[in-house]
């Protein structure tokens, strides 16, 4: 028997955060007619960039992640803010993040960080033909230090563990099947 979605028998927020709202959805199994209870985050849309240098060296951002407490080596990224299109928000939080523009941002595509139980997407952008416009912009959670790294280095430092965050890996591997001479 082919998989079926679940029948939504009743959803609510109970309760808003600044950065998500918890929903409890109740839904039948097609399978078993049962109900169960879910709780699903849901959260505004997430972007990420790969700044790409002349030099073919990638601007990442090292930082403080209060989840694990401990300091962390990503590429720049961030909620998806208001009306601004996947694409505005990458070229935002690349200047807020790194004090860099982009003069081309090419889509690599996007993932779901869980369809378990968060609803939201994460697109991946590459941001070519970067410079520097001025200083960082950071906000006031934020502790985040510029670091360039060689693109061929990135699969050693995913390797041994230097980065670790899962969308991070994620948008380095849309870059690696679209871009693979990279590796060196």
């Amino acid at each position: 028997m082919p998989l079926k979605p679940w029948k939504l028998i009743s959803s609510q927020t109970s309760k808003s955060f600044p950065i998500f709202d918890l929903r409890k959805d109740r839904a039948e199994s097609p399978r078993t007619l049962e109900d169960y209870d879910f709780y699903i985050l849901e959260s505004r849309d997430w972007v990420n960039v790969i700044p790409l240098t002349s030099d073919n060296d990638v601007v990442l951002v090292r930082q403080y992640r209060h989840g694990t407490r401990t300091i962390t080596l990503e590429i720049p990224g961030g909620i998806i803010e208001g009306n601004d299109s996947p694409e505005e928000a990458a070229r935002r939080e690349l200047r807020e993040e790194t004090g860099y523009q982009a003069s081309g941002m090419q889509l690599l595509g996007h993932v779901h960080p869980n369809p378990a139980f968060l609803d939201n997407i994460c697109f991946t952008y590459l941001a070519r033909d970067i410079s520097i416009l001025g200083e960082q912009e950071q906000d006031e959670k934020e502790d985040i230090e510029v670091v360039l790294r060689p693109v061929k280095e990135i699969p050693r430092l995913i390797r041994e563990g230097e980065i670790t965050h899962s969308l991070i890996i994620a948008a380095f591997y849309r870059f690696f099947m679209d871009f693979s001479s990279y590796t060196g």
